[in-house]
């Protein structure tokens, strides 16, 4: 059958998370993009709604307890360091309740909130096209 993202186009989701005007972002220790600080989020699985998705991948790596999502753009990434292709319904939420942890250490080493001025680098694909679409909703 093969592997989303490797044998063929995965599909996933990214998930932008809110507070006080800064985003939640974790270093990846996985590829694509080990060693990058990323948004949240991952592959939606079978007959999944990509919202649904979206929401059960931020709680599943940062522990928290998602409220509502708005859907926020697209974004595709061809590595070819990683050789995946994988394209990303990207999500916003700001509704969330607890406090946010390594839940999979083995996937994630490290996060943080950050101020869109000042965000940590290397900076993901994902991320990096979640920044751009959030400047561009701002014009609008």
């Amino acid at each position: 059958m093969g592997t989303p993202g490797i044998d063929f186009p995965g599909l996933g989701v990214g998930l932008v998370i809110l507070r006080d005007g800064k985003i939640l972002l974790y270093k990846r220790m996985r590829a694509p993009e080990a060693g990058h600080w990323s948004i949240v989020g991952g592959k939606v699985d079978h007959m999944e709604p990509a919202e649904q998705a979206a929401r059960r991948e931020a709680e599943e790596e940062t522990g928290l307890s998602i409220g509502r999502v708005n859907l926020l753009g697209t974004t595709e990434l061809i590595s070819d360091a990683d050789a995946q292709h994988w394209i990303s319904l990207l999500y916003i939420a700001s509704e969330f309740e607890g406090e946010p942890k390594l839940t999979e250490p083995n996937k994630l080493s490290d996060f943080g909130w950050f101020n869109r001025s000042d965000l940590p680098h290397p900076l993901s694909e994902f991320a990096a096209a979640a920044m751009e679409r959030l400047k561009a909703d701002e014009l609008l």
